[in-house]
Formats: structure tokens, C-alpha cells, sequence
């Protein structure tokens, strides 16, 4: 049996069929490891009633990189689920943030280590786990603890999700990936837990097999499309700017 290619074209094919109602995870931290043009091609797609999970909203920036705020704006959104809904530096605000504030756009906010748990433990199999972050806190009122050798922790489920958008620096054409330094940040975490991920590419995609074992950080298993990032001025943050150092 031939095995199907996962190799896409372009963005818009990647994201073509991306149904109304989905949960997408975006990689990313800051710049690093962020699916730009993916987010791009997602807007131009025009999905809708999504629900969003990453590290932030985005930048307060100008100009600004396409982010979960711009999908926000682009009237895209039902719910994010992020470690920060505000800004870091109290001068700045997020576009994200007239939308929560009107009640247009749900928020769920989870303590970033507990993000990367919850979808790391989806992708292992693990339905909850206890953890102690956030006891004591706003974000326990109301929902399950329990002592255990006399320290109290939370109750968190893990948090599965249709699709993961992430950038990766290298990969091969059977979907295994390596990341730049802080790329890595939550690709490889929302990789395992998505049904489907999706992964834009800095370098040009290589033959399988040409990855060494030891050097590959997420296993193709994990991965089902593959977008090459195209030089300027085609590709946001283009590949030139993340090779990789040898």
C-alpha cells in the first residue's frame, strides 16, 4: 500500500478543511516556534466558533505577526484557553482584551506549567492528574482537591485537541521534526496531544531517513501535514532566519 504524502503545497491547503467548532493548539513562545503563516491561512480560511490554546493572545506589538489575537479580531473565536490573558508590561494592551472584557470571547486562564501538563498528559493517555499549582488561588474555587501526604493539590484534566499548529526547523518527508533551540518551547507537547498536526518548516524538507535518531525531537507519528516556509516575502519570519548553526 502506498503510503499517503504529507507534504502540502501551500498553507491554504493545510488548513482547507479546519471545521467550524474546532480546537487548535498553536505552538510557540513569543517568536519562537510560533506558526505564522499557518495563522495566516487559518484567517484567510474564515473558521469559526474556535477554540484557541497557546502560551499567550500574542504581542501588543506593532506591526504585529499574525497571532490568536488577530483571529479574535477577525470575529473567529468562541474561547482561548492561555497561561496570559494580559499583557506582561502593564503599558501595554492586547487586542484580545476588549473582546474578554465585552464578553464577546471566553477565557480560560491555566498556569503555564499546567498547560504543558494538561497536553502532554493527553498525549500520553493520562485522563487527570493533581497538581499544587494554583491552590489556594481564584483558579481552585470550586473545583476538586485532595491532601495527599499532607500537601493539598488541584485536580486537572488533560486537554486533547483537533489540531496543532507549530514551526519546526527541519523535517523530513516522513513528518519527523527538529527544533531551533527555544522552538521547542510547546510544539513537541501539543504535537502528541492533537488528533492532527499540522508543521510549517524553516529549512527545505528532507528525505526520510536523513534525520539522525538521536537528533529527532518529535516523531513523525505525531505529525500528518508539512508545509515548507517559502523565502521573503512570501513566508512570515522566513527560514533564513532560523537555520540552524552547525
Amino acid at each position: 500500500m502506498t503510503q499517503k504524502s504529507k507534504l502540502r503545497s501551500s498553507f491554504a491547503e493545510a488548513v482547507a478543511d479546519i471545521p467550524d467548532g474546532s480546537t487548535i493548539a498553536f505552538g510557540g513562545f513569543a517568536m519562537p516556534g510560533t506558526p505564522f503563516n499557518l495563522i495566516k491561512a487559518l484567517m484567510e480560511q474564515g473558521a469559526k466558533r474556535l477554540t484557541l490554546i497557546g502560551n499567550t493572545t500574542g504581542g501588543a506589538q506593532k506591526p504585529r505577526m499574525p497571532d490568536i489575537g488577530m483571529l479574535v479580531e477577525n470575529g473567529q473565536v468562541a474561547k482561548v484557553i492561555c497561561a496570559f490573558t494580559a499583557a506582561t508590561r502593564p503599558t501595554d494592551t492586547l487586542p484580545f482584551t476588549k473582546y474578554y472584557e465585552s464578553g464577546e470571547v471566553d477565557a480560560e486562564l491555566v498556569p503555564q506549567g499546567t498547560l504543558a501538563e494538561r497536553l502532554r498528559a493527553a498525549g500520553a493517555g493520562i485522563p487527570a492528574f493533581y497538581t499544587p499549582t494554583a491552590v489556594g488561588t481564584e483558579l481552585a474555587e470550586g473545583r476538586e482537591t485532595r491532601v495527599i501526604n499532607g500537601r493539598e493539590y488541584l485536580l486537572e484534566y488533560a486537554l486533547p485537541v483537533d489540531y496543532a499548529f507549530i514551526r519546526a526547523s527541519t523535517a523530513d518527508t516522513a513528518g519527523n521534526l527538529r527544533f531551533h533551540r527555544a522552538q521547542r518551547n510547546f510544539c513537541p507537547v501539543m504535537a502528541t496531544a492533537a488528533r492532527i498536526t499540522i508543521a510549517e518548516i524553516d529549512n527545505p524538507i528532507v528525505a526520510a531517513g536523513s534525520i539522525d535518531p538521536d537528533d529527532v525531537h518529535t516523531s513523525g507519528i505525531y505529525v500528518h501535514r508539512l508545509v515548507q516556509v517559502p523565502p521573503e516575502p512570501e513566508g512570515l519570519w522566513p527560514a533564513k532566519r532560523q537555520e540552524r548553526k552547525r
